[in-house]
């Protein structure tokens, strides 16, 4: 363990969220004989999978059906290498946490950058599934029209599925027994079902397509973007941020990592989950695209709420929504679980790993699942809220800070390749125009300089 490590994080304890070589007793404990290749990758393809994955065929609408499909090839190969290289990185530091290695680069003001980047990019994240989970169940307002939730249309409007309360029976029955375990494996079973509720999406649209395709009622998909004018070449743009952000996954590396049984095959866990999700993500796309064209909306579920032109629309657009909630709410604990860790990082960098200060443990997850439920049913719409995340949090933890350990490159490990890849995702997060750039070009100054600079340019920023 780094000094880094020792200073800013515990003491050298055995946890459940430390490596392997040093978890011996934890793996021990209670018949725990470290983490599957096989939970690990539905654990990690379930934090991919959040939200985002109704905004893609979007894309496509935008860039069309061949670049829109490249593309999210393209981001995967990418975040492939991001975490490729984080991972090397990782073990050349000796660093057991993300925010580890942020500090061995760094200091403590890149480690405590990093961690409040996770908890801004993670809490926002929560705070929009349970807006959106309130929005399909109970319906939301706009304007003064009410659209009503799949509860309200089936029950009709009682007390029990207004939205506060229909939230507040989603926290106590679904999300607090899920947030209270204290290890990421054990999450292994829900991941595994979201990442089917996923698949259930695919094949609902896909059959939707092929029995529109042969009544004859569906058209070929546009291939190429429609380019009228200046303006609408510059919004081909507005693409990238979904789709640079679609793969993060990066908070939640160094937790699976740190309770697999074999932590060499950490690769090809992530290998395997990107191969995985771009398969969902490039079935959701094509065949959301195909089937609604250039009507489809920003969010494709919205498609998914009125006539499809096919017998029971009705059901199957409630067996979307529904199953689309149900996914939301069991990517919620696998979020949570590196909100947590990161929240308990700022406010508590010297204590004893969480995992075994039970007082802590459930001090902090109550404080944070009351602030998410708050939040839900405080923020206006799902637009508030993603304004406050921001694309910036979330771009800075999955290709900011890992492009900026790999130029600063304290132990001398990076290659040429790997310098072009950093630069290469630096230059795309300024396209993207979106955030925190003052931090972050602060950290791509540092990869050239001593540590000083990036303190000296926080000050003088």
């Amino acid at each position: 363990m780094t000094y880094s490590d020792r200073k800013h994080r515990r003491n050298h304890k055995t946890a459940p969220l430390l490596p392997q070589k040093d978890a011996a007793f934890s793996h021990s404990e209670a018949g725990f004989d470290g983490a599957s290749f096989s939970g690990a990758v539905f654990n990690l393809s379930t934090t991919i999978v959040g939200a985002g994955i109704m905004a893609l065929p979007a894309t496509l609408k935008q860039l069309g059906a061949i670049p829109g499909l490249i593309v999210i090839i393209l981001a995967a190969i990418l975040t492939e290498k991001s975490i490729e290289m984080l991972l090397r990185f990782t073990r050349a530091s000796k660093s057991a946490s993300y925010s580890g290695l942020a500090g061995d680069a760094f200091g403590g003001f890149g480690r405590t950058l990093l961690q409040a980047c996770i908890v801004i990019n993670n809490l926002g994240t929560l705070v929009v599934y349970m807006i959106i989970i309130g929005d399909v169940l109970s319906g939301t307002s706009s304007d003064g029209v009410h659209y009503s939730g799949v509860t309200e249309e089936w029950f009709g409007q009682h007390w029990w599925n207004s939205r506060p309360n229909l939230l507040l029976l989603t926290t106590l029955l679904v999300f607090a027994p899920l947030i209270s375990f204290k290890r990421v494996d054990s999450l292994r079973y829900t991941s595994a079902l979201s990442v089917a509720l996923a698949v259930v999406f695919v094949v609902i649209t896909a059959g939707i397509v092929i029995v529109k395709f042969i009544n004859g009622s569906i058209g070929m998909p546009r291939l190429l973007p429609k380019l009228i004018d200046q303006a609408s070449f510059w919004k081909l743009f507005t693409t990238v941020p979904v789709l640079v952000t679609a793969y993060i996954c990066h908070h939640n590396i160094h937790p699976i990592e740190n309770e697999l049984r074999d932590g060499s095959q950490m690769k090809s866990i992530v290998r395997t989950s990107i191969v995985l999700c771009s398969t969902l993500y490039i079935a959701t796309s094509f065949f959301g695209f195909l089937l609604f064209g250039d009507h489809t909306l920003d969010d494709v579920l919205a498609n998914f709420d009125g006539e499809l032109g096919i017998p029971y629309s009705s059901l199957l657009n409630d067996v979307v929504r529904v199953s689309y909630v149900i996914h939301l709410m069991l990517v919620f604990p696998i979020v949570f679980f590196s909100l947590r860790l990161n929240m308990d990082g700022l406010f508590f960098p010297y204590a004893i790993p969480i995992a075994y200060d039970n007082r802590r443990f459930f001090s902090v997850t109550a404080a944070l699942i009351c602030l998410i439920f708050l939040g839900a049913n405080c923020v206006p719409s799902i637009w508030d809220a993603f304004q406050f995340t921001g694309a910036t949090a979330t771009v800075s933890v999955g290709f900011i800070f890992p492009a900026a350990i790999v130029l600063r490159d304290t132990h001398g490990i990076a290659t040429k390749r790997d310098r072009l890849v950093s630069s290469v995702m630096i230059f795309l997060e300024e396209r993207d125009k979106v955030g925190f750039f003052g931090y972050l070009r602060f950290i791509v100054n540092c990869s050239f300089g001593d540590r000083s600079m990036f303190c000296t340019a926080q000050k003088n920023g």
